[in-house]
């Protein structure tokens, strides 16, 4: 027999898994779900995921062969992770909390990551900020069977760029393949939103939805706000709009809040507002569509324009989305500083998969494989779980990545554009100048508030704590605190990155 120990996600073929595996279609779907993979494995074993389309991380107990299955979606859209105790134990789960809670295990601070944190703003990579607590990485799938842990992969992100199509084809597929997904993405009974940017790729799914209200973050600071060109977008398309208008005082007083809920720390200022925007959404629906993966599939970053300029020299410092903080800098804050942990090390496998790629497929490569897990996949998840909100991502699909696999880098970038063919898609339901608007991203006045006194004193007090001293050398932290209110603004995601870091521990270890 076999039982689900521990599932979360949402099956998106369900309809056609159901008649492929005899199961009942008016099933409630948590029982749907449960039958789904448990019939999967029985018919197609560790193969499984590979029939299956969606967002899910799961642990499957076998009973007759005493074997743990543990399966984690090729993206990463799900987390999972896992801790083996002194005793031999093996402690899993898709939410960290609750394994922390668990007998046998032993929290201690993995200070290692703090040195990669301070570069990439997140957690890359396998390890943790708990000692011996590991992340089941995308694509793979664990085997635990008389004490002994297996890992195996089962997809990776492979690029085979097809000449043989015009952009104009490319634009064709990848229209037909969301028009095709769309309806999977939720039930006819079942209520959506749509969060909705000033982007084509939030303003494309919204145009191949059905849902007719959508919402929107804005600030009182015009510059950063990009909630009027959503109103418009969404007038345009005949739906309606919810502003969240984000306060700096709402800002930082939400950020323990989200440090405690990511489980692990996050730099990334937008999480913050993200977090807002999840509870006011989940005010009015319990499920939202969102945008993210075109980017990294789809060559949507602005720094993708300059690959080829990068070519070879990639594998000797791109990490990925961000490196805000190099070694040299780092040795002087931290107190204990590793030679050995290096950021680059994280990725030398991938480089050695994509060798013979051009660089745009390189660096997208190092972008699925470590951005989108470690950042943005993490906060959706983390954020939308603790607001009580659902959101699924229709972009984000291994039909949609196999287009990007074979698509050229030139129908991915060009010197004027970037995600052209997803744009001249996108062009087929939205109008050209919200097809082909310069991507904004999702900015937040963080740069601005944390130099204002009004809002900065939690900031400046965790900066001179004993926490921070356990850590960084402090005059070290208060020469780039004095630079930035100084005027040097570039500096705030440095300040930003510590100061998360030290929320986090604080919620997490406490005070000495």
């Amino acid at each position: 027999m076999i039982k689900v120990k521990e599932y979360r996600g949402h099956i998106r073929n369900w309809k056609a898994l159901c008649r492929e595996l005899d199961i009942d279609e008016g099933l409630s779907r948590e029982a749907r779900e449960e039958a789904i993979l448990i019939k999967a494995y029985e018919t197609w074993g560790q193969d499984m995921a590979m029939h299956m389309h969606g967002m899910f991380a799961f642990a499957l107990w076998d009973e007759e062969e005493e074997k743990l299955f543990c399966l984690r979606d090729p993206f990463g859209t799900k987390p999972f992770y896992y801790y083996r105790t002194s005793e031999g134990e093996l402690l899993y789960g898709t939410m960290i909390r609750p394994i922390l809670e668990q007998p046998g295990f032993v929290k201690e601070l993995n200070q290692e990551m703090l040195q990669l944190y301070l570069s990439l703003t997140y957690v890359a990579g396998e390890d943790t900020f708990f000692k011996g607590l590991k992340k089941l990485l995308p694509g793979r799938f664990l085997v635990w069977q008389d004490g002994k842990i297996e890992i195996t992969r089962y997809f990776r992100p492979e690029f085979y760029p097809d000449d043989s199509k015009s952009l104009q084809e490319w634009a064709d597929e990848i229209h037909t393949t969301i028009q095709e997904i769309m309806p999977e993405v939720k039930e006819e009974d079942e209520y959506a939103e749509s969060f909705l940017s000033g982007g084509v790729d939030s303003s494309y799914v919204l145009a191949m939805s059905d849902v007719q209200m959508t919402d929107s973050c804005g600030y009182e600071e015009e510059r950063f706000d990009e909630s009027g060109l959503a109103a418009q977008t969404a007038e345009i398309l005949g739906r309606g709009n919810h502003r969240c208008l984000i306060t700096p005082e709402e800002y930082f007083a939400i950020v323990p809040w989200v440090m405690e809920h990511m489980e692990q720390p996050l730099g990334d200022a937008s999480a913050i507002a993200f977090a807002l925007g999840c509870k006011a959404t989940a005010q009015s629906t319990k499920l939202c569509y969102s945008g993210e993966g075109a980017d990294e599939f789809f060559g949507g970053y602005n720094m993708y324009r300059n690959a080829e300029r990068y070519g070879d020299n990639l594998k000797t410092f791109y990490v990925g989305n961000t490196n805000i903080m190099k070694e040299d800098e780092k040795k002087k804050l931290l107190k204990h500083y590793y030679e050995e942990v290096l950021p680059i090390c994280l990725v030398k496998e991938i480089y050695k998969e994509n060798e013979g790629l051009d660089p745009l497929s390189k660096m997208s490569d190092v972008d699925i494989q470590i951005w989108l897990e470690g950042d943005i996949y993490l906060n959706v998840d983390k954020m939308s779980e603790a607001a009580g909100l659902e959101i699924r991502m229709p972009l984000t699909d291994r039909r949609i990545f196999d287009i990007a696999s074979r698509m050229p880098s030139k129908y991915k970038v060009n010197e004027e554009q970037n995600k052209v063919a997803l744009r001249t898609a996108a062009a087929k339901v939205l109008p050209e100048e919200i097809a082909f608007r310069k991507k904004l991203g999702f900015i937040v006045p963080i740069r601005i508030w944390m130099a204002d006194e009004r809002y900065n004193r939690h900031v400046q007090k965790t900066l001179r704590s004993k926490v921070c001293e356990k850590f960084f050398h402090v005059d070290e932290v208060q020469a780039i605190w004095d630079d930035y209110v100084g005027g040097n603004s570039d500096n705030w995601r440095k300040i930003w990155t510590i100061y998360t870091f030290l929320v986090w521990y604080e919620i997490y270890f406490g005070v000495e």
